[in-house]
């Protein structure tokens, strides 16, 4: 007997464990799954990565139970390596037993050791009433948390998530669900038990509930929707905090170019309003920029984009939504995109068209100081390229929490000639103040002017046309990206967050 023959037994044994685990729940359990619309956790995994680039581990992990509940491993999304966990409700409705827990744990820890984005796709029912006592055992929370800010972090919610396997979302950098998942502390069952309330768990977690409440970002009709827009959203940063966005090959649409359409696409009367989002189809590069929470905070669009060929993080004020008022959904959104982007040293644009921050007693009851405090923070502490734009007006706080502020290490800060600034509006500051109509009249025309005064005093770096918006922040951009001559480290956190 050759030696290769004494090996055939044991890997006849090998294979065939493996077959079993690749089975999952079986095939009757796989195949009610799929007849919902829904991928199992290999096919996302699959979809996912690069073709035949999934390298597993913790197969065996389980026993019996296929994998334990979690499919794990590594590959590739666009030729970068990637971790990447998959619930597989199939098996034990993916819920997490200490196997499972070592595997979550062992994902994050080499993300982070590795320097690789971090992706977990959540469908799964929580702990499993294993009767085993996890003692000292390090929950995967814990390597998770440690991954935040030092490696891009990306949570899908393919299905219904519920308690500790849910919680990675919220520590996720960027979230999305498709339109059949949930994702709630305990299921419906759990909260009938507890509290007597019979509830669904659409209306307990699904995206009219996860979305309004800040936790999910981002929506999409189904999970292949969902994992592409992962593969998009990924494209634009870094594998890890020691490494700078990638540059696009320079063609055509890098190139500056006069930007004309602005004359048309915003209207000099403060009083009329546009969509900021067909502004950003002009300046940026191409008009294919990836959103994150469009449906929350509508006060504020929080982009993704290249100028030039860059990634760049993109927060504009939207003058359709309460006539750009920051209010404290659009602050909280913005504070948590600041702090991503700055922590993967993507160039930040601010675009500034607002008239302060949302007055009125529902604003002030929902915190909205609170909330623009947290986004000040977050962009005052930013130590990434900034690049500042005020197109029409930007008042009080809502002007420094855009980054319109002095001694702000702003890479370049422009405004539009007329563009109007202050503590409040002259309307606003005529009715505070009980002025007649000849003091409203010439504050009316100290607005007017407000531009031309602050560049006499250096508070901006330069008036620019309208047509000059691209090529000017462009020139901007790349003068400070030539300027990164070191090797890029985790950006360290100096203020306490409000």
């Amino acid at each position: 007997m050759t030696h290769a023959q004494g090996w055939k037994e044991t890997l006849e044994d090998l294979e065939r464990r493996r077959e079993r685990v690749a089975a999952m729940g079986g095939a009757e359990r796989v195949a009610k799954h799929r007849a919902k619309g829904k991928l199992d956790a290999r096919a996302r995994i699959a979809h996912l990565l690069d073709p035949g680039s999934f390298q597993e581990f913790g197969t065996l992990v389980g026993g019996e139970v296929a994998a334990d509940g979690i499919v794990t491993g590594s590959g590739l999304v666009a030729g970068t390596p990637v971790m990447v966990g998959a619930e597989d409700f199939t098996t034990l409705a993916g819920t997490i037993a200490p196997g499972s827990n070592a595997k979550r744990y062992r994902l994050a820890e080499l993300a982070e050791r590795n320097k690789v984005p971090l992706i977990m796709l959540l469908e799964g029912a929580g702990f499993r009433p294993t009767g085993d006592h996890y003692g000292r055992t390090p929950t995967d929370l814990l390597a998770q948390a440690r991954c935040s800010g030092k490696v891009p972090m990306v949570t899908a919610v393919l299905g219904a998530s519920a308690g500790h396997g849910a919680l990675i979302a919220g520590v996720s950098d960027f979230s999305i669900m498709s339109r059949q998942g949930a994702i709630f502390t305990a299921g419906p069952p759990v909260v009938q038990e507890s509290t007597g309330e019979v509830i669904t768990k659409e209306d307990l977690g699904g995206p009219g509930v996860a979305v309004p409440s800040g936790l999910i970002h981002n929506v999409t009709d189904t999970d292949e929707e969902a994992l592409g827009e992962i593969r998009r959203y990924l494209s634009y940063f870094p594998s890890s905090a020691w490494g700078y966005p990638p540059a696009l090959l320079s063609d055509d649409s890098t190139e500056p170019r006069p930007t004309p359409e602005l004359l048309d696409l915003i209207s000099r009367d403060n009083r009329n309003t546009y969509d900021i989002r067909d502004v950003l189809d002009v300046v940026f590069d191409t008009p294919d920029w990836f959103e994150v929470q469009p449906e929350y905070g509508t006060a504020m669009v929080c982009a993704l984009a290249h100028l030039g060929g860059h990634p760049v993080a993109v927060v504009a004020n939207q003058p359709e939504v309460l006539a750009g008022s920051i209010d404290s959904a659009a602050a909280e959104k913005a504070a948590h995109f600041i702090s991503v982007a700055d922590a993967f040293h993507l160039p930040l644009v601010f675009l500034a068209d607002n008239p302060g921050m949302l007055p009125g007693g529902e604003s002030e009851r929902a915190g909205v100081l609170r909330s623009g405090a947290k986004m000040f923070v977050a962009q005052t502490t930013a130590t990434t390229i900034k690049l500042h734009v005020t197109l029409r007006k930007a008042y009080g706080f809502g002007s420094m929490v855009m980054s319109l502020i002095g001694f702000d290490n702003q890479t370049a800060a422009y405004a539009y000639p007329g563009a109007t600034m202050g503590a409040m509006s002259a309307a606003a500051l005529g009715l505070a103040s009980g002025a007649g109509d000849d003091v409203a009249a010439r504050l009316r025309e100290m607005e007017l002017q407000a531009s031309y005064h602050s560049a006499e005093h250096m508070g901006f770096d330069e008036l620019i046309r309208p047509e000059q918006t691209r090529e000017a922040l462009l020139i901007s951009l790349r003068r400070g990206i030539f300027a990164r001559q070191e090797a890029p480290v985790p950006v360290t956190r100096t203020a306490i967050v409000p």
